[in-house]
C-alpha cells in the first residue's frame, strides 16, 4: 500500500513503553502528540519533524497507511489515567503537548455513537489535561472543533469565537468539544500552563481513512467517484444544497503550530473561507476524476445547514489557507483512488 510517511526510527509495543527514557538533548523541542496514529495527528508529526522537534506520538492503534515519522510512537488507551502518565513521561520533561486523541468520525459516526462519543472523549479530555498539568509541561494545544457553534442559514453573517455563546451545538460531539475548552482553559488558569485551544473546521487531504463509516465528505466522495465508472450516480445524503467548508490537511496543521506557538489565548477558528454546497463538492470531485457523475439524494444524516465564521485571529498570524477547495481535491483523490483500485484487486474483484 502506499504511503506518504518516512521510515518509522522507533516503535514501542506494550513490553517497551516502560523503558522509553531519556530525550538527545540535542533537539531544541521535545513534543508529545496525542491522537498520532490518526489523520491530522500523522500530518502534524511530520510538519513537527520537518520544523526540527522531537516528537513522541501516541495513540490507541498504529497509524493504518504506513509508519509513523514520530521518534517513538506508543500504543496506549488515554481514557485511562495511567496511560496518560506514561505518555508525558521523560527525563527532563515535554515543552509542548498536542492533544489530538478522540473518538470521531463523519457526520453518519457523530449521530450514531453519541453516547461512545461522549463517554470515551470526556475521558481522554480530562486525563491528558490533568496528566499534562500534573506533569509540569509549559504549553498545551487542544483540538476542538466549529461543531461547538450552531446552525446557521447560508449567507447569514460570519460569527466570531466569543459568539458560539450562547451555546446551541446540534450534536453531542459539539458538546462535549464545547466542555473540553472549559477543562483545558480552568487547567490553563490554575495552573500556569499556556493553553491555545483550535476550532477544526472539516479537513480532508491523503492518509485520511476513506470508507467504514468513520470518514469525512469529501473523502466519502472521493471513494464514491472512484468506485463508479465514467457516467455513473452516486448516492449523497440530503438534497445536496447543506454548505460547508473544507481544509486541506496542511494548512490545517500549519496553522496548529502557529497558534500552539503564539500568544493567542482563548479559541482560534481554522478554516478556509471557500463554501460550497455538498452537491459542489461533489462536482469538483468529478471534475478532477475526469468523469461526468450523476447524483441521486438519499434520506441520512446531514447536520447543520451551514455555518459560516470569522478567520481573524488565525490570519492575525500570517495565516491563510493556500490550498483551495480544486487543489486540495487534486492531491486528494489520487490516493483515494488508488487505495479503492487495491482493496478491488485484494478482493478480487474492480474495486466497487
Amino acid at each position: 500500500m502506499s504511503s506518504f510517511r518516512p521510515a518509522l526510527k522507533q516503535t514501542f509495543d506494550a513490553a517497551d513503553q516502560a523503558q522509553a527514557g531519556a530525550l538527545p538533548e540535542v533537539f531544541m523541542t521535545r513534543v508529545v502528540v496525542c491522537g498520532a496514529g490518526g489523520f491530522i495527528g500523522g500530518h502534524l508529526v511530520q510538519h513537527l519533524k520537518q520544523d526540527g522537534c522531537w516528537v513522541r506520538g501516541v495513540d490507541v492503534k498504529a497509524p493504518e497507511f504506513g509508519p509513523s515519522a514520530a521518534d517513538e510512537f506508543l500504543q496506549l488507551d488515554l481514557r485511562d489515567r495511567s496511560a496518560c502518565e506514561a505518555a508525558l513521561s521523560v527525563e527532563g520533561g515535554f515543552d509542548e503537548v498536542y492533544q489530538l486523541a478522540a473518538d470521531m468520525g463523519g457526520m453518519g459516526f457523530i449521530h450514531s455513537a453519541e453516547c461512545e462519543i461522549m463517554r470515551n472523549n470526556a475521558l481522554i479530555n480530562l486525563n491528558v489535561v490533568d496528566a499534562a498539568a500534573a506533569a509540569g509541561v509549559p504549553r498545551y494545544f487542544f483540538s476542538s472543533s466549529v461543531c461547538i457553534y450552531r446552525d446557521m442559514e447560508p449567507g447569514e453573517p460570519e460569527l466570531d469565537e466569543v459568539q458560539a455563546y450562547p451555546a446551541l451545538p446540534d450534536n453531542e460531539y459539539g458538546w462535549e468539544k464545547l466542555y473540553a475548552e472549559r477543562v483545558a482553559e480552568a487547567y490553563g488558569r490554575r495552573t500556569g500552563m499556556a493553553v491555545r485551544i483550535a476550532r477544526f473546521q472539516n479537513c480532508y487531504g491523503p492518509e485520511g481513512t476513506w470508507r467504514g463509516g468513520r470518514e469525512k465528505a469529501p473523502a466519502a466522495m472521493c471513494r464514491k467517484v472512484a468506485e463508479v465508472d465514467d457516467g455513473g450516480t452516486i448516492e449523497v445524503w440530503g438534497d445536496g444544497t447543506a454548505v460547508r467548508s473544507y481544509t486541506y490537511v496542511e494548512d490545517l496543521v500549519d496553522g496548529i503550530v502557529r497558534i500552539m506557538r503564539s500568544d493567542l489565548t482563548g479559541p482560534v477558528n481554522i478554516g478556509n473561507p471557500e463554501y460550497v454546497t455538498v452537491d459542489e463538492l461533489v462536482h469538483t470531485v468529478a471534475e478532477v476524476a475526469g468523469k461526468q457523475i450523476g447524483i441521486r439524494h438519499v434520506d441520512g444524516p446531514v447536520g447543520v445547514q451551514s455555518r459560516n465564521f470569522s478567520n481573524a485571529r488565525i490570519k492575525s498570524l500570517g495565516w491563510s489557507a493556500k490550498y483551495p477547495l480544486r487543489q486540495g481535491i487534486a492531491l486528494t483523490y489520487p490516493w483515494i483512488e488508488a487505495q479503492v483500485q487495491e482493496a478491488g484487486e485484494l478482493a478480487g474483484g474492480p474495486g466497487r
